[in-house]
């Protein structure tokens, strides 16, 4: 299993619909199984999220953020880990918002 404590993340590609951007910053903490983050940067005022790390290293998490607007947004995601050669860890993530619209999307972080 991938342990992600202490690793940062930003991302670097996102669909339209993501409120994430280059300048949001991801803290990773792990606890067993257990992850939970804060994040804040771009449209993001303030941001939690809490999931669960399997075997082989893919992450079932739930978050919830305010964003630049003053709204509370929630959402689901899957992210998958991809081992770069330098060793760091590229996550790509499929996701749906709970709230607003509901619609899907992607994105791609890289730890940092």
């Amino acid at each position: 299993m991938i342990n992600y404590n202490n690793k940062r993340f930003r991302p670097v590609s996102s669909s339209k619909n993501s409120e994430t951007s280059s300048e949001t910053f991801f803290l990773y903490k792990q606890e067993g199984h257990i992850l939970t983050s804060h994040y804040k940067g771009g449209h993001i005022v303030k941001g939690h999220l809490i999931g669960l790390v399997d075997a082989n290293g893919t992450i079932n998490m739930r978050y919830h953020q305010i964003n630049s607007a003053g709204e509370l947004m929630t959402g689901i995601c899957t992210s998958k880990p991809e081992i770069l050669a330098n060793g760091k860890i590229k996550l790509h993530e499929s996701w749906q918002w709970t709230s607003g619209d509901l619609s899907k999307g992607t994105s791609v972080l890289e730890e940092v």
